[in-house]
């Protein structure tokens, strides 16, 4: 489990809910305890691949459903910031 799993964005309760399942009955599907569904659901356990893909297969969904990175508009800018910097000033002025 990496550090920066708080950031994670955790779909599964909603897409869990709203395809009429219980906590239970996702466990059964996956293969793992009600507990585990449970913990993911909080963020406190973040899944496997090899489960993340199980819970997507169940749910009908991708694991980019169930999870997201947020956005970081600043650092995406940042990262655009130093590309452009090794770009020739005379490339700037080029006809498209």
């Amino acid at each position: 489990m990496g550090k920066n799993h708080k950031k994670l964005i955790n779909n599964l309760e909603k897409l869990r809910k709203s395809s009429g399942l219980t906590q239970h009955e996702l466990s059964l599907a996956a293969e793992v305890s009600r507990k585990s569904i449970n913990a993911i659901e909080n963020g406190v356990y973040v899944p496997s691949t090899v489960l993340a893909l199980k819970i997507a297969r169940t749910l009908s969904c991708s694991v980019e459903d169930l999870f997201e990175l947020p956005l970081n508009s600043e650092k995406n800018s940042n990262n655009l910031f130093l590309l452009l910097k090794y770009i020739p000033w005379w490339m700037y002025f080029l006809p498209y």
